[in-house]
């Protein structure tokens, strides 16, 4: 294990949507942070500067270079940094950079700390009125109509909840194969979360398939369904 003088890497959430919707904590961790990690910088400066959140090192980390990046990150905090890790939104991990960031923490035996906050994946679970008991959470939908087919099958057949981040641009198509599996199948389309234009579609499967063939869905998208 690193001594006492080592340094840490803490994840830190991000609004999804509301840029009112951040920690106390978080902001504590950002502004005393010697450094910030984000998945785009650009992206992370309004939100920074609207919490006045100035003049720190911003480094970008994302999907492209973060197995080359992670260890320079790694080895600073065992130096004794403190380094925020941002994504564009909500949790690091969860379908944004920060799962190899972890592991190399945890193989080096360097602090991570994790803060808890915004999430599509809960916030949409909770707001769909589906069970919520157990759920399971399958990120991006494949471009691949098989595959969709075969997550959406695998989904229903669970029992559980399933949730899923899915385009606009490919959400008629989605809810087409799941009435075909099963146009009794409960859904919901939960569409830009905790911003101005938030809207809860529910409804069964052959309901929203029918709904959004009239009107073309904008912005990002959650997806979530149940057997009935």
């Amino acid at each position: 294990m690193s001594d006492e003088s080592t340094g840490r890497i803490v994840i830190v959430p991000t609004p999804i949507g509301n840029l009112g919707d951040i920690t106390l904590r978080a902001l504590e961790v950002l502004s005393e942070a010697d450094r910030i990690a984000c998945e785009d910088t650009r992206h992370s400066k309004p939100l920074l500067a609207r919490h006045d959140i100035t003049g720190k090192p911003l480094v970008a980390l994302h999907d492209h270079n973060e197995a080359r990046r992670a260890p320079e990150l790694v080895e600073a905090a065992r130096q004794g940094e403190t380094i925020a890790l941002i994504s564009d939104a909500g949790m690091p991990g969860i379908s944004d950079p920060g799962y190899r960031l972890i592991q190399a923490c945890i193989e080096s035996g360097t602090p991570v700390e994790v803060l808890p906050g915004p999430s599509a994946v809960i916030t949409a679970l909770i707001g769909s009125g589906l069970p919520c008991h157990a759920f399971r959470f399958g990120g991006f939908l494949s471009v691949k109509s098989g595959k969709r087919r075969s997550a959406l099958e695998a989904s229903l057949e669970s029992g559980e909840t399933g949730i899923f981040f899915e385009s606009p641009h490919r959400i008629v198509s989605t809810l087409r194969i799941l009435e075909e599996i099963d146009p009794d199948a409960r859904a919901c389309v939960a569409r830009e979360l905790t911003k101005k234009f938030e809207t809860y579609h529910r409804g069964t499967a052959a309901e929203l398939h029918a709904h959004f063939q009239q009107h073309a869905p904008k912005g990002e998208i959650v997806l979530l369904v149940h057997a009935r």
